[in-house]
């Protein structure tokens, strides 16, 4: 598979929020955008994890279906692959998988999506939803096209666009990214230091901090056990 570029999945994310444009307020893009954009990742991911678990029990599906094979637990009927099924009440169809994977993880993923009136018709036709989900559809957000890092920055590409879109200033929603650096700069933090950010909201400020750790000590392969980054709430 070929990797998707920074550029070109912000503008794929951001194509699909025009698509919400006239009966979606561009204030609340945001809550239906994003929602998307976090079960498409987490259905592409659960099945890379299938394959490899496949590989792994050489083909035996019950072995490959262990809830130990995979970062998070998709229920049956709540993957993308479902709902794009569906015809009729596709905003029920969505509410529900939403719903059923945020009770199948309940320490991880409780509130991710938020609570999108997905199912007003007014609002959102099952027209529009379909063309929503067929969009999105076309791109992969898998581990081999779409890396955590190139999401993670096309998300906060998306929350300037739309603090812009809705004439709001984007750091009503996240600290920039020039502030946060400036920020790790000054409190260089040095391997085997712990780092606490107790307002972290997106987590911009510890992953910039694990990212200067790396290049102070010069590698960039992952970042090790003896340095600890926490979130505390």
């Amino acid at each position: 598979m070929v990797s998707i570029t920074l550029s070109q999945l912000e503008s794929h994310l951001w194509e699909a929020a025009n698509i919400l444009r006239g009966p979606v307020d561009a204030a609340d893009f945001k809550s239906y955008v994003f929602p998307l954009l976090f079960f498409k990742r987490l259905s592409d991911v659960h099945d890379d994890e299938h394959a490899a678990a496949l590989k792994e029990f050489e083909g035996d599906e019950e072995s490959a279906l262990f809830p130990e094979n995979y970062s998070f637990q998709i229920p049956e009927d709540c993957h993308w692959s479902d709902v794009r099924k569906v015809a009729a009440n596709v905003g029920q169809a969505l509410q529900t998988a939403l719903r059923g994977i945020e009770q199948a993880n309940p320490h991880t993923l409780y509130g991710i999506f938020g609570d999108a009136q997905w199912t007003n018709k007014d609002r959102l036709s099952d027209v529009l939803l379909r063309d929503l989900i067929e969009y999105f559809s076309r791109l992969s957000l898998a581990n081999a096209v779409a890396n955590a890092d190139v999401l993670g920055q096309s998300y906060e590409y998306l929350i300037k666009k739309f603090a812009d879109a809705s004439n709001k200033k984007a750091g009503e929603f996240y600290t920039p990214r020039s502030v946060v650096r400036l920020m790790v700069n000054i409190l260089d933090p040095r391997e085997g230091e712990s780092i606490y950010d107790p307002t972290c909201g997106t987590g911009g400020m510890l992953l910039e901090a694990i990212q200067h750790v790396q290049e102070t000590r010069g590698e960039s392969a992952r970042f090790g056990a003896s340095s600890t980054v926490r979130r505390r709430i």
